[in-house]
């Protein structure tokens, strides 16, 4: 401790902020004093853990979790007295989320649920029940704490019963739906039919972030008003909540009409997943843009091309996330239309170009840039961002499958070439612009990119 500099507890803290979970576990076995301030509850807030086997764990590192204060955690498989040990030792857990079970579950599973007082996000992973996930009791103790659902490749004996179930947490600001199947064994999803998707919309008045999965739904298209309900009192004006975010999930293009995001006049984020292109068929999303002029972030991956629909992109939209296949004149019809982007997210694709050469002119005010790359590496176009005078950060991603096809003979990511060009680039741009290298890979809280997260 003499050799260590004399700083207050409180810089010491701001300083290990910057760290990540594994260096902080390494700075925190240095002494015992590094490990008290390791410990702090404001480097672990919004953390969490993931938890299984609980017999396991000793009472020392449930101390820890305490004076840490953490509130989320994920949980796999937890026999009924696991769950009361959950309670006893983190009882004011405000997030759960319970992953990839691998079991046959009853409604009663989730029952402990109710005990913890201070809890308000709940979510599930690729499990199966046998009997209603939320029985009406459970969804009656927890229907004014509820803030946050988030249910994804779930397999449910009743969709519609869920769904209604889900109508009583009127507290919910947060939805996320995303079904794998009806019934143990079957592998198909019956559409939410529109008179309860309504009524769900109706009763959650307080919800302003929907996630919804499209997968199985007919293959005819749904009523004009499927995302629009109307008022009971007055049938001409929009009844539902004031969404200010929407994703659709595994989008087969014809599904909804033209006209089907007309009443969503405060929606300020749209993510459209498609789940296949269609040769030929009319992109919706011409329509369904035009309309929404107060967007602010737009997200498209996959579907038709993206000259189908540049010339309509809202221009106050300021983060784009484009994964498609794009080209040089793609960038040229959009960048008109978005003077003030300053978060882009797109691929660089074989048909690409020098797409890093031409971004600068494009689009100046850039203060973040991620590239995903696909069967190749960054190239010397790269150095050409250190022209975006507002840039602080730059991620270049690549997908694991394309690093364990390249890089089996020892080679890192990012290889020695690509290092060398992000060195020359935080020079050129006098270390003003962060590089983060990710290799994108699968996130066991996170399946099918499902977001679980606050406002």
């Amino acid at each position: 401790m003499e050799e260590l500099p004399q700083l207050p507890p409180e810089v010491w803290v701001y300083i290990f902020s910057y760290l990540s979970t594994e260096e902080k576990h390494t700075v925190r076995s240095c002494c015992r004093y590094f490990k008290k301030l390791i410990d702090h509850p404001s480097l672990w807030r919004d953390y969490t853990v993931v938890l299984s086997d609980l017999r396991r764990y000793t009472y020392g590192f449930w101390d820890t979790l305490r004076h840490r204060k953490l509130t989320r955690v994920a949980v796999r498989h937890l026999r009924r007295k696991e769950w009361r040990r959950l309670v006893k030792f983190l009882p004011s857990l405000t997030a759960i989320v319970f992953v990839d079970g691998g079991r046959l579950y009853k409604k009663k599973y989730l029952d402990n649920l109710s005990r913890f007082l201070d809890l308000r996000d709940v979510g599930v992973r690729n499990a199966t029940w046998d009997e209603a996930m939320l029985g009406r009791a459970l969804s009656e103790q927890l229907h004014e704490r509820l803030t946050h659902l988030s249910v994804c490749n779930v397999r449910l004996p009743c969709t519609v019963e869920f769904i209604n179930t889900v109508s009583f947490l009127v507290n919910l600001r947060y939805l996320l739906f995303h079904q794998q199947g009806e019934g143990y064994g079957l592998d198909t999803v019956r559409p939410v039919p529109c008179g309860v998707f309504h009524n769900l919309l109706l009763n959650l008045k307080k919800l302003k972030h929907l996630s919804w999965g499209m997968r199985g739904e007919p293959p005819e298209p749904l009523p004009d008003d499927y995302l629009s309900p109307p008022d009971p009192l007055q049938p001409v004006r929009y009844g539902g909540p004031a969404l200010t975010s929407l994703e659709l999930v595994d989008y087969p293009e014809t599904i909804l009409p033209e006209n089907a995001l007309r009443s969503l006049t405060s929606l300020r984020s749209l993510t459209v997943r498609y789940r296949y292109i269609r040769e030929g068929i009319e992109c919706r999303l011409t329509s369904w843009l035009s309309p929404l002029q107060q967007l602010e972030t737009l997200t498209i991956i996959g579907g038709n091309s993206l000259a189908t629909y540049t010339t309509t992109i809202p221009s106050s939209v300021t983060r784009l996330t484009l994964r498609v296949a794009i080209t040089l004149k793609d960038m040229d019809s959009i960048a008109p239309k978005v003077p003030a982007l300053e978060h882009l997210d797109i691929e660089q694709n074989r048909s690409s170009g020098s797409l890093c050469r031409r971004i600068p002119m494009l689009f100046p005010q850039l203060r973040t840039l991620r590239i995903r790359f696909f069967r190749r590496e960054p190239e010397k176009d790269l150095l050409s961002l250190h022209r975006l005078r507002h840039l602080v950060q730059l991620e270049l991603l690549v997908e694991r499958s394309f690093i364990l096809r390249d890089y089996l003979n020892g080679h890192p990511w990012p290889s020695p070439c690509v290092q060398e060009l992000i060195n020359q680039l935080r020079e050129l741009s006098e270390n003003r612009i962060t590089v983060i290298t990710t290799m994108r890979q699968r996130n066991p809280l996170r399946e099918c990119d499902c977001v679980w997260e606050g406002d």
